[in-house]
């Protein structure tokens, strides 16, 4: 099995292009540096925030500050708490991240008077400090009802597949649950792929299982736990638009109803072995092609579908996969909080460092003394360091606190915390349960944030000379 990682998709031709700074001050343009002569512009003169050289003023620190970020949309500045103090909103999108998502933040400026009375920004705060350009909720809207205000680029809806003669029209790929089933992330988004690359091949809709069970690996529990939901960890919004795919309920409702009011039934082909290629299958016209894994272990594995010939056959969708955008928003408000501006390291311990037969050094190499003295020649002093680690013991990093600002993702607890827009909104998709932020969550937050940073150190061949797969590995 490979290791997989998940990333988002190449951004269309058609993704508006960010604000820089060059396309700011554009020669000739009006509006950029606007004078307020007229009134005066002494330091007691007041601002108009609302003004739009103001919002130019801001634009230009912007690209001129935060280098690794585009800026998509601003809105119009609005009065701070203080005189002359501006606060606005914007969305924007980090150059790392290859997709059109948007995200968004709201800072509180500082407005002063340049040359020939121009505006200029003389003081910003930091991440989300612009409070009164944020967007405030609609009046009596519910506490959980947050699904389409807390992000409105976020449409977790399932889609209703419509009339009988819709479904019965239809051409379906239908997976019954296999061994894949509490395997680990990597192993269930490999056999995943495999599935939805059948269907596209097919050129049929796959029936897709929202819920997964999440491997002892991950959990906090350090059991299996079913009930998981597919949403919690992958845009579901992003699968439907570039997958055809229907949810297992939706379609086994629509199945039933059509079998009550139909003497007919739907015709159903039922494979029970992975060795039926989907070549074999391309030509066949039933509606419903079943495929059943019923045979112990490895034979029903769905990703067995994808191997041998169809291996040259099939393509897995790698980009109709993305990380889910709660998920991002955090990774997103994290590197905010550190103002972009940060390097990171990613410190692998746990059962490798405890394995000194496959990895003998692992558990030296991370030591903490041993940590200070290779990041030291690699990351300037007191520069803000975040560590993506899976190491358990929160002040086990404590050395490196003497040489940088060190950043732990439980520094940010607050981002699940039962007061969060990420709380309230996956309660509402567990049925208004409260849903645990486990292990594969941590994971996919310090994986994009340590993917964001400008200087990345990562354990194997960066930490350690021992290989990434155990001993003479690599």
């Amino acid at each position: 099995m490979v290791s997989v990682s998940v990333s988002p998709a190449a951004s269309p031709a058609e993704a508006p292009l960010g604000q820089t700074e060059a396309a700011i001050e554009k020669p000739g343009e009006k509006g950029v540096n606007v004078s307020v002569g007229s009134v005066g512009c002494d330091d007691s003169s007041l601002v108009n925030c609302s003004d739009r050289g103001v919002l130019m003023a801001i634009k230009k620190f912007n690209a001129k500050r935060f280098k690794s970020i585009v800026f998509l949309e601003y809105q119009t500045p609005v009065n701070g708490s203080n005189v002359n103090e501006c606060d606005v909103s914007w969305k924007f999108r980090n150059r790392k991240e290859k997709s059109w998502r948007k995200y968004r933040d709201f800072r509180r400026f500082r407005i002063g008077y340049g040359e020939n009375c121009s505006y200029k920004v003389v003081g910003a705060k930091g991440w989300h400090s612009g409070i009164n350009a944020k967007r405030l909720r609609s009046r009596g809207q519910s506490q959980l009802n947050v699904t389409s205000k807390g992000d409105d680029q976020i449409n977790d809806t399932i889609p209703v597949m419509g009339s009988g003669s819709s479904f019965r029209n239809g051409k379906y790929l239908y997976y019954s649950r296999g061994g894949d089933y509490c395997k680990n992330m990597n192993h269930y988004i490999w056999s995943l792929l495999c599935a939805l690359g059948e269907a596209q091949y097919l050129n049929r809709t796959f029936v897709m299982d929202l819920s997964i069970c999440l491997s002892s690996k991950h959990t906090l529990t350090n059991k299996d736990e079913e009930g998981k939901d597919f949403r919690f960890y992958f845009d579901f919004e992003h699968l439907k638009e570039t997958a055809s795919i229907v949810e297992e309920g939706e379609f086994l409702r629509d199945w039933k109803k059509w079998e009550k009011n139909h003497k007919k039934k739907i015709p159903v082909r039922k494979v029970r072995t992975h060795k039926l290629t989907p070549m074999q299958l391309k030509n066949d016209k039933i509606t419903i092609i079943w495929r059943q894994f019923d045979k112990p272990a490895p034979e029903n594995y769905w990703y067995r579908v994808c191997e041998s010939e169809a291996a040259n056959i099939i393509q897995r969708p790698w980009r109709s996969l993305w990380k889910s955008k709660r998920l991002m928003n955090i990774v997103s408000e994290i590197s905010g909080k550190m103002d972009w501006d940060f390097d990171a390291v990613h410190v692998i311990r746990g059962e490798k460092a405890q394995n000194k037969a496959m990895w003998p050094h692992l558990n030296e190499d991370t030591s903490p003394d041993s940590l200070v003295t290779k990041l030291q020649g690699v990351i300037q002093p007191w520069r803000n360091l975040y560590i993506a680690t899976n190491e358990p013991f929160y002040n086990y990093f404590d050395r490196l606190r003497s040489h940088y600002k060190v950043h732990l993702l439980d520094d940010y607890r607050e981002l699940w915390g039962n007061t969060s827009e990420w709380y309230n909104e996956t309660m509402v998709l567990n049925g208004g349960r409260a849903v645990a932020f486990d292990g594969y969550m941590r994971a996919e937050v310090d994986t994009e944030v340590l993917y964001r940073a400008k200087t990345q150190v990562e354990t194997f061949y960066n930490l350690t000379k021992d290989c990434k797969d155990g001993i003479n590995s690599c």
